[in-house]
Formats: C-alpha cells, structure tokens, sequence
C-alpha cells in the first residue's frame, strides 16, 4: 500500500530563488519523506501582473488547503509602491512568529568560529512599524504608527518559551526598548516578565535592545533564546546570522496557529540568477525545519546532520572566500544528499518536542478594566508659527471651553510653555489639551467643539485621547506632566 503524499505549497520565488529551492525539494525527496509540492508563484510576476498584494487567489487557496508553505526569497519594491509579498503572506496568515535559528558551522570561518553559537531568534511577526500605518502629516513630517497588542505580546512570550521547552533550551532573554517607549515595547517587558514564571526551568531576563546587540558582538556566546518585537527582530536576526556565516547560512520559520511558512531570509540575488552558483544551505535548513513541523523529525534531523558532514568534508559554496572551485548549487545539493545517514562529528542533531501553539480564536481580544476616564486630548497642528505665538493663538481659542493648554512639543521636544530652547522646529506641534478639572471625564461633544474652535485658526490633521485605565495614564507623558 502506497503512503499518502502529504502536500504543501511550495513558491520558488525570484531570482535564485528556483535553483536554491530545487536543490531544496530534491534533499527532501532524497530522505524519503513523501511530499507531493503545489508550486505556486507570488512576489515579481505577481506584482508586474499588477496584483498588489504580490499573491495572487491561486497561492492563497492553495495555503489555505495544505497549512504548509516552502518559499523561496521574494522580490520586494523599495521605497515606494506595493507592500511586500513576504509581509502579506505572514499577515494573511497571521504567521505570528518567526523563528531565526543560527549555529555555528564546521568550515565557515568568522571572527566568532569556536565559540559553540546556537541562538534562536523569536521575533514577533505581525505587529509593531510593520503594520505598515503611514501618513504625510505636513508635506514634510510623516508619521508612522507602532502597534503593539497585548494579546501579540502573550503570543509570541509563549512561544518562546515553549521553544525553549521543545528544543531543551536553558534560557529566555526578551530584549526591548522599553525604557524609552514605555507603552508599546514596555508592553512586551511586563507580559514576560507575568509570564516567566509559568516556566520555572527556564532562566529568564529582560535586557534593553541597543545593549542586547552590543552583547552580541561582544559575547554572544551567552544567548540562547531571544523574544523580541518584529522590528528589533527584524535587525538582530540579520545580525546573529552574520555571526555565523551570513544569510547564506540562515533558514527561517514563520509559524502560525493554522499556517507555518518555512523560507529562506536571504534576497533573490538577481546578479547570479541562472548560473547555479546560489549557496542552497539555507533553504536546505529551512525544509529540514518545514519536516519537524509536519512530524518528521528523523528526516529533519537526517538532513541537518548531512549538511554538517558536508560541510565538514571540505565542500564550500560560492559565497564562501578563499576556495578556487566552489560546489555549484546542484553539486552541492549532490553532496548532501550523498551524505544522508552520516553523522557529524562536531555537532549532536538536538532533540525536539511538538512545541504547543496556540488555537486560533476568531474572538476580539480585550483587556478588561474597571473604570476607564478621557482627561484630555493630543491635537497634531500644522503651523509656521513660533511655539509662542501657537500658544497664544489656541489659549484664546479655548476661552469658555473646559480645557486648558498644557504643553506643545516640535519633534518630541516640550517648546511651550518652558521658552527658549535650541530645537530646530518643524511645522507640526502636538498640542496637549486637559480638562481644567482633572476629574472631568470629557466626552465626544466636547472634544469635537474643542477640534472646531481650533480649526478656526489652525490645520489640525490627527487626534488623539489622553485615557485613564484603572487610574493608570494611557499616555506618555511630556516634560511638563
């Protein structure tokens, strides 16, 4: 009886990204797991057949039928135009997690080679500046919006840990900038650190971003495991895997509850495309982990130990200096296949558990509070005047109404009512506007005539209320608060 093949969508991608994933699928097929892929295209076809997305409904249906995706590298615009193809796979899909693991490996010498590095990078994969929530706010200020939710936060602090459990990990470090954005990165701080001692045997740590990257160009041999938001992720992956070899070198999961997308991060190298110089170790990896995913573990394992012995025996790919005739990427496909079965001789295949994910809900996600109050608003003003003469203008606006001026800032910068400072202005203030008694819980009516009385004057262009949850501010603060 023939074994049912099992299917998953398999888009090759721009560039190198055919060869590279042919290489791939040929390892795969070599370790005698049965799959049977559905190729499908998205990224630089897609876009020039004006699909703004970059994935067309076919690619989309097929995703939604096998759950499991092996993608190639992505052609993405810079700069202007189309989102990137990359990012709406991950969001349509709601891939929460992305999973950067790099190792140090035999023959690919860095200035790091015989310091043992094995990190793993967990960046949280929907949210934050990739959200992508932009606008001009003046012809010259444009503004874009870092959306960090709770239920993000918990999302990805699990997985890590659970990460950590499945792969016999020792530690945890959630590394943030919450010292200065104390809501949004702070939020990600507070919900490790509640949710750390649900793991008693893993070792958790919170460590500030600038000194986590500092770290690990310093001594990166103490990290295991890093949670972190989707843009610092974004940089630290790039960085630890320089660490070990370069993207060449790097394989990468985006899971989710329902869909995991397994791919290489390195770009669709236009310049070589088509000469069958491409390093295929990557996408080699990152199938190897599509197959601990599905279950097949001994075949993930298989395959990582082949590219090691590989590696080990002197085979070097075309990104890797110093060698007169470096594999090709069919050659070196070859080779790993030829050394399925083998065992490295520096490095043990670690031992996995299933990692539990969460179930996907189709809930809204709240937090619950018991008394929530408006004590004022933040109004975007486009202006050339000078901070004192704007202020002026908005006190004699709000005569008769129940707010006051508080403060107005250029650039983040508190320039009224504090004077003189040495701040280069631009033409947008934000205006902070409180209700003359703090107890007052301003309603809707009254911020919209406060909007009108100062759009009198002025060329408000964005809002925003001050809330208070449980008595808590819902709001930075500015030098005056």
């Amino acid at each position: 009886m023939l074994l049912q093949k099992r299917k998953i969508t398999v888009i090759p991608g721009d560039g190198i990204g055919p060869e590279v994933m042919a290489a791939a699928l040929e390892v795969v097929a070599a370790s005698g797991v049965s799959i049977e892929p559905e190729i499908c295209e998205a990224g630089a076809k897609t876009f020039a057949r004006g699909i703004e997305s970059g994935v067309p409904s076919e690619t989309v249906e097929s995703i939604e039928n096998t759950k499991v995706v092996l993608k190639g590298p992505l052609e993405t615009p810079i700069g202007y135009g189309n989102k990137s193809a990359n990012v709406t796979l991950r969001t349509l899909f709601e891939t929460f997690a992305n999973l950067r693991p790099v190792r140090e490996l035999p023959g690919v010498h860095t200035p790091f080679t015989g310091r043992n590095l094995d990190i793993v990078i967990v960046r949280e994969n929907v949210e934050d500046l990739y959200t992508g929530i932009e606008y001009m706010q003046t012809p010259g200020v444009a503004q874009a919006l870092k959306i960090i939710s709770r239920t993000g936060c918990e999302k990805i602090v699990e997985l890590a840990f659970e990460f950590a459990v499945a792969a016999g990990r020792k530690s945890v470090h959630c590394a943030t900038k919450a010292n200065i954005l104390k809501l949004t990165e702070g939020m990600l701080q507070h919900t490790f650190e509640e949710i750390a001692p649900s793991y008693p045997t893993i070792k958790a740590r919170h460590i500030l971003i600038d000194n986590c990257a500092h770290q690990l160009a310093m001594r990166p041999e103490q990290f295991d495991v890093i949670v972190t938001t989707n843009m610092n992720g974004d940089i630290l992956s790039d960085l630890t895997s320089g660490l070990t070899g370069g993207l060449g070198f790097a394989p990468s999961a985006n899971i989710g509850s329902d869909v995991a997308i397994f791919e290489a991060v390195h770009g669709s190298a236009p310049d070589i495309a088509g000469k069958n110089v491409a390093n295929p170790t990557a996408l080699i990896l990152s199938a190897a982990m599509m197959l601990r995913h599905i279950g097949e573990g001994k075949a993930a394992g298989d395959i990582e130990q082949a590219v090691l012995v590989t590696l080990e025996s002197g085979v070097r790919s075309g990104d890797m200096p110093g060698y007169a005739k470096p594999y090709k990427t069919t050659e070196f496909a070859a080779a790993v296949i030829s050394n399925l079965g083998k065992l490295s001789g520096t490095k043990a295949t670690r031992d996995f558990e299933a990692v539990k994910l969460p179930p996907r809900t189709t809930e809204v996600a709240a937090v619950d509070v018991a008394t929530r109050k408006v004590t004022g608003v933040d109004v975007f003003i486009e202006s050339t005047l000078q901070p004192q003469e704007l202020g002026d203008e908005l006190t004699a606006a709000l005569d008769g109404t129940t707010f006051l001026l508080h403060a107005i800032t250029n650039r983040g910068n508190t320039v009224y009512p504090v004077g003189e400072r040495a701040v280069t202005l631009v033409d947008q203030y934000r205006c902070r506007f409180m209700a003359k008694d703090r107890g007052t819980d301003l309603g809707d009516p009254e911020i919209l005539s406060l909007l009108t009385r100062i759009g009198e004057s002025s060329r408000w262009m964005h809002v925003e209320k001050l809330q208070l949850f449980d008595g808590e501010d819902g709001f930075s603060r500015t030098a005056k608060s």
